[in-house]
Formats: structure tokens, sequence, C-alpha cells
């Protein structure tokens, strides 16, 4: 009896870290991963270069495809690693444009975690009314401090709905 107390208390950090991870990780299933390729060789997990497909949930037809780089490693291989910021984006009509409701000028669209607990990559929407235009922004942003890097594509559309 008191060999499975003590097995239980040693087994419960681990349980906890273990539903932490899970959460994390199915917290960052935005995005379906459509491709990688492996820039850097490493025995315990290669870095990449990943594509991911986000379908935009306010505008059906439009889907965001998003090109970044992951880190490999052991770091990598537990989801503790830090992603370098750099990230590119082009977004596409995949279908006919229908829009779930009015649109805020301005709303971030997608979040993913790139590292641990500190650094988010985010894209952002923007409705450029007087071109009916959808612009799409990408850049990643830390706790402390964010990053300059970012890329922009946009969507032709007609007739936006505002708010």
């Amino acid at each position: 009896m008191k060999s499975n107390r003590l097995a239980f208390l040693l087994a419960r950090p681990l349980l906890g870290c273990a539903s932490l991870v899970a959460f994390v990780a199915g917290a960052a299933a935005h995005a379906e991963q459509i491709g990688s390729v492996n820039t850097n060789f490493r025995v315990t997990g290669s870095d990449k270069v990943v594509v991911e497909a986000y379908d935009d949930p306010q505008v059906q037809g439009v889907t965001c495809y998003v090109s970044r780089a992951r880190t490999g490693g052991v770091k990598g291989t537990l989801g503790i690693a830090e992603d370098p910021t750099e990230a590119s984006i082009a977004c596409r009509q995949v279908g006919p444009i229908s829009f779930s409701g009015p649109l805020k000028q301005q709303a971030d669209v997608f979040n993913e975690r790139m590292s641990f607990l500190f650094k988010t990559l985010h894209v952002v929407r923007v409705v450029d009314a007087k071109r009916n235009a959808l612009v799409y922004l990408t850049y990643s942003d830390r706790v402390v401090s964010g990053s300059a890097k970012n890329s922009v594509t946009a969507v032709p559309g007609t007739a936006i709905p505002l708010r």
C-alpha cells in the first residue's frame, strides 16, 4: 500500500507536466501543416521550414499559407524550443467568398505559439474598404519585445461588410 502511494506521489508531477504539454499542443492546433523541408539535420530531430494552411474563420473561401522555421533537436521535439521569428504569408481565394457577418476594420485572425511560453505568431486581417481588399499581415511578438519582421498579402474582394 505504501509503495503504491509513493509511486503515485512521485508520478503526480509528471502527469501534471504531461497534461500541460498536451494542453499547449492542443491550443496551437489552429493550422493544418501541408508540407515541410529539412534545413539542418540533427539526430534528435531536424530543423525545418513548414508550410501551414489557415482558413479564415470569418471569411469562407480564403486560405492563408504561412511558411516559417521550426527548431528541431531535443527541445524542438519536446515543444520547448524557441522558433525563429521569420515568417512569410500568402493568402488566396480558394472558393467563393462569403462572410459569416460584418468584419472589424482590423482583427487578430490566428495566433500560434512559437515557444513554450513567450513568443506568438500572429496573422492580422485588415479591411481596405477603399480598394475592396482583405489585407493579411503576419508578425511575431514576445512578452518583453516584439519583432519588426513581418510579411503582408492581400485578397481582392467585393462589398466587404464592416462593423
